[in-house]
C-alpha cells in the first residue's frame, strides 16, 4: 500500500501572506517544516504538495517565479535528506470555475491517481478550510495545522462544523513538525 501524505504549501510548509508569496525571497519555510518532510521521506512516505496559486491568474507573479519557489523548496528538502515526489498547483483565480482549485478536488485527485493512493489511508494536511474540504470530499484523512491560517480555520470549524462535507473529527497540530511526530512516533 502506498504511504502518501498530501501537503498544502503556503501556511503549512512556508510562511503565508495575505498579500501572496510573490518571490523566491518571500518564500520562507516555517521553522521545522523542511525537517518534517525529510522525516516523512525517511519513514517511507511519498510526499505530494497540492497548492492553490491564484497569484498567477491575478498577475502577482509568473509561472517561472512559481517554479523558482518550488525549486527552492525542493532543494531545501533534499539538503535535509528528504524529497517531495510531486507538486500540483492550480494557477486559476476564484472566478475561473476550474476543477483544480481547492476546495474542489482536482489537485488531490491528481496526487491520488499518480501515486495510486487509497484515500482512506492518505492524509491531507492543511491550514485552511478549503484544504480540509478538498481532502474530505476525496475521502482522505484530514489534519489541521495551526500555522498560516490555521487558528482562523480552527475558530471557523468550532463555530460552523457543517463547513466540512462530512462529519469528521479533525485532529489539530501546532505545525507540520507536530503532525509528523504524531504520525511517525505515535501512529495516528
Amino acid at each position: 500500500m502506498t504511504k502518501l501524505i498530501i501537503l498544502d504549501r503556503d501556511g503549512v510548509i512556508n510562511q503565508d501572506s495575505d498579500h501572496y508569496v510573490r518571490s523566491v525571497q518571500e518564500w520562507i519555510p516555517i521553522p521545522g517544516s523542511i525537517e518534517a518532510i525529510a522525516r516523512l521521506t525517511n519513514a517511507g512516505y511519498q510526499i505530494a504538495v497540492a497548492t492553490n496559486q491564484s497569484g498567477i491568474a491575478r498577475g502577482y507573479f509568473s509561472l517561472q517565479v512559481l517554479e523558482a519557489m518550488h525549486e527552492k523548496m525542493l532543494t531545501l528538502v533534499k539538503a535535509q535528506g528528504g524529497h517531495i515526489d510531486g507538486i500540483y498547483f492550480c494557477p486559476h483565480g476564484p472566478e475561473d470555475d476550474c476543477h483544480c482549485r481547492k476546495p474542489d478536488t482536482g489537485l488531490i485527485e491528481q496526487a491520488l491517481q499518480k501515486f495510486n493512493g487509497t484515500p482512506e489511508h492518505v492524509w491531507v494536511v492543511g491550514d485552511s478550510l478549503r484544504d480540509l474540504q478538498a481532502g474530505a470530499k476525496c475521502g482522505c484523512k484530514i489534519a489541521l495545522v495551526l500555522t498560516g491560517k490555521g487558528l482562523k480555520t480552527q475558530a471557523k470549524l468550532s463555530e460552523s462544523p457543517e463547513e466540512l462535507p462530512v462529519t469528521m473529527d479533525v485532529p489539530v497540530f501546532n505545525n507540520l513538525q507536530h503532525f509528523v511526530e504524531a504520525l511517525v512516533s505515535e501512529g495516528i
